[in-house]
């Protein structure tokens, strides 16, 4: 069987997707591929939603917004977009999830840790939907 793989899409690929995208390589252990992107990226990630990841483990510093691309859309089993779910290409044979996620975009990270919890929470339930076996964390 092929390793699956899931795109993270929302609109400047500094906060929600990133965070789901850094919770999926934390829980799959190398075993889905995992990409992000948004449909007119930041110039940086967001660094409350980096301090929230860091506070469970996960260090997303090294990541960089991302332009959404056609190609990273028909490489990807699975296409999970998070309010910008308009702009994302589809191809016939994919499967689409749109998680309605509030933005931490200009939020504290008290309001971040609760939208990241509920991020985390979904990518369990992704690994299961795949079929693979969360790890650590």
């Amino acid at each position: 069987m092929s390793t699956p793989s899931a795109l993270f899409v929302c609109v400047q690929n500094a906060g929600r997707s990133q965070m789901a995208a850094g919770f999926l390589r934390a829980l799959s252990g190398g075993a889905v591929e995992v990409r992000s992107a948004g449909s007119l990226p930041a110039d940086q990630i967001n660094p409350v939603a980096v301090d929230a990841m860091l506070e469970v483990g996960i260090d997303i510093r090294a990541e960089r917004p991302k332009v959404l691309t056609t190609d990273a859309v028909q490489a990807s089993d699975v296409v999970i977009t998070m309010g910008c779910g308009d702009v994302c290409p589809v191809f016939p044979g994919k499967r689409y999830e749109d998680w309605a996620l509030a933005d931490p975009a200009g939020q504290g990270i008290e309001a971040v840790r609760p939208i990241r919890d509920e991020i985390r929470g979904r990518v369990v339930a992704l690994l299961a939907d795949l079929g693979v076996e969360p790890v650590g964390r």
